[in-house]
């Protein structure tokens, strides 16, 4: 893999999930929650969001793996702030995945229209230039990075923003609440246990979302 490739795939991975946190953050404010905005974690500064193992480290080494995969550090919020708690972290859950999967339709749009539909294309005078077909490489990999990221969030295991979307429907009582802190302890070998066995068992899913929203294959 190219260099130029890698340092493109660390950026749009970075700027992405730097949106799927931010998105959080502002479904939150929305709710009644400011503890983002008081962090001042609802700005795109990368300085603001950068975790160093997440953001720089584990997206270097997966890379060069041929996998993009990273994160960025959670934006925190209240939820004894919130008009409603349930549909409030239920809301906010959502808020990161939907964020992703409108800018891989975006830029997915993009792709459709200036290869499936040449004709119609606002490349169509400059289609074989370089940089035409530069920026439609770069917007493949923006749909990919973000659909990969909205399905991998939305696995209903904790942390992920699937397992706040689960829990949503369940009760809110003490009896509950008690079960899934017990649940969330052992978030990081449940994360693993889905990276290293399950992980393949999803992938499936993200060409078909590529496909779907640009009309090609990665």
């Amino acid at each position: 893999m190219q260099t130029t490739t890698i340092i493109f795939e660390i950026i749009i991975l970075i700027f992405s999930v730097i949106i799927h946190e931010v998105s959080h953050g502002l479904m939150a404010e929305r709710l009644g929650d400011p503890t983002a905005r008081l962090q001042g974690r609802l700005t795109l500064n990368p300085l603001k969001h950068i975790d160093p193992l997440g953001s720089i480290i584990v997206p270097i080494i997966t890379t060069l793996g041929h996998f993009t995969f990273g994160w960025a550090k959670p934006v925190p919020f209240n939820p004894y702030n919130l008009k409603s708690r349930r549909v409030g972290e239920l809301l906010i859950a959502l808020a990161g995945p939907v964020s992703n999967i409108c800018i891989a339709l975006i830029f997915g749009t993009i792709i459709r229209v200036a290869v499936v539909h040449p004709d119609a294309a606002i490349f169509v005078s400059t289609a074989t230039s370089a940089f035409a077909i530069g920026f439609i490489d770069l917007s493949r990999y923006i749909v990919l990075i973000n659909i990969a990221l909205a399905v991998f969030n939305l696995v209903p295991l904790p942390p992920l923003d699937g397992s706040k979307v689960l829990f949503s429907i369940f009760p809110q009582n003490q009896e509950w609440n008690e079960i899934r802190a017990q649940i969330e302890r052992y978030s990081l070998f449940l994360v693993l246990i889905l990276i290293v066995f399950l992980w393949q068992f999803v992938t499936p899913v993200i060409p078909v979302l590529f496909q779907a929203f640009t009309g090609t294959s990665f």
